[in-house]
């Protein structure tokens, strides 16, 4: 806290809306969007690896929140004040750091796979500014930036090093999901334990379940594209520009739907975010493979 406090004496109207911008790209919906271009356009095994990253550290992380159910800083000391505009999007407790574990974990897989020294220091850059946004804009301390940023770059190493297990086995493939989803799963029931003994609000157990639901989206999609569809990312740039701005936006829809038709419910938001992510992995690759055979056959 007194770190942030003297923080507080440095900040200016440009420095929040600097920071502001920065923290963006911590944020679900960027990291969500660039794993869908690589994966549907660009790079579609490096998009496995970001995925696995992601997903694993943020059930980790969710896992870490609830546990020891640390509150925001301005909870832990009423005399200090956040940037305004970045109380909204600051939500669950504070501990560890969810834009810190997001822009982490999209930046350092880029970081392992540089080959340049430039490269490597521009993003470890990237996720070590994001991190410090979130300390200037005054809703994390760097106990809860620290130690996201930690957890996050030991999953994605790990992954980096076991990408050719994890993308290229296929002898362990059911294994790995079968793993992906007891660890989701596990996650869930204990968020959902948590809840029922009055530890945690309905709020914060949401968050953990949404993880866990996202994570088991990944791992069922992951398993039934690699056994059923490989599809290609090759394409032309117009129908590259297409394919992207059509999944996104039926991915949206997605979301918005069921929220519209279910309510803002527990098992609403677990069934949006798992078939949210089963589009982006599965369905939609199976859709526009299928797109291109009948394509080649009229041709």
């Amino acid at each position: 806290m007194d770190f942030l406090h003297v923080l507080t004496e440095l900040r200016t109207p440009f420095g929040e809306h600097f920071f502001q911008f920065v923290t963006y790209f911590g944020q679900e919906v960027i990291i969500i969007a660039v794993i869908c271009t690589l994966y549907w356009c660009v790079d579609k095994r490096f998009a496995y690896q970001l995925g696995f990253t992601y997903f694993l550290a943020g059930l980790c992380v969710q896992t870490l929140k609830i546990t020891f159910r640390i509150p925001r800083p301005w909870i832990l000391d009423p005399s200090f004040s956040p940037v305004e505009s970045a109380v909204p999007a600051a939500t669950g407790y504070s501990f560890p750091s969810g834009h810190t574990q997001g822009g982490t974990c999209l930046f350092a897989p880029f970081m392992f796979k540089s080959k340049r020294l430039l490269s490597k220091l521009l993003f470890a850059f990237m996720f070590l500014l994001i991190g410090f946004s979130r300390m200037y804009l005054g809703v994390h301390t760097p106990k809860d930036v620290v130690v996201s940023m930690a957890v996050s770059l030991c999953i994605s190493f790990a992954v980096y090093k076991a990408s050719d297990f994890l993308l290229d086995s296929t002898r362990y493939r059911r294994l790995i999901l079968l793993l992906l989803l007891l660890l989701s799963s596990a996650v869930s029931i204990y968020a959902l334990f948590l809840l029922s003994h009055g530890d945690i609000s309905l709020h914060y157990a949401s968050d953990c379940c949404k993880a866990s639901a996202a994570g088991i989206g990944f791992g069922v999609g992951w398993y039934l594209e690699n056994r059923y569809v490989n599809f290609s990312v090759k394409g032309s740039i117009p129908f590259q520009i297409g394919k992207l701005i059509i999944g996104l936006l039926v991915a949206v829809s997605f979301k918005i739907g069921i929220e519209f038709l279910f309510g803002d419910s527990l098992p609403a938001d677990m069934f949006a975010y798992f078939l949210l992510v089963l589009w982006v992995i599965f369905l939609y690759p199976w859709i526009l493979k299928k797109f291109h055979r009948s394509s080649s056959t009229q041709n």
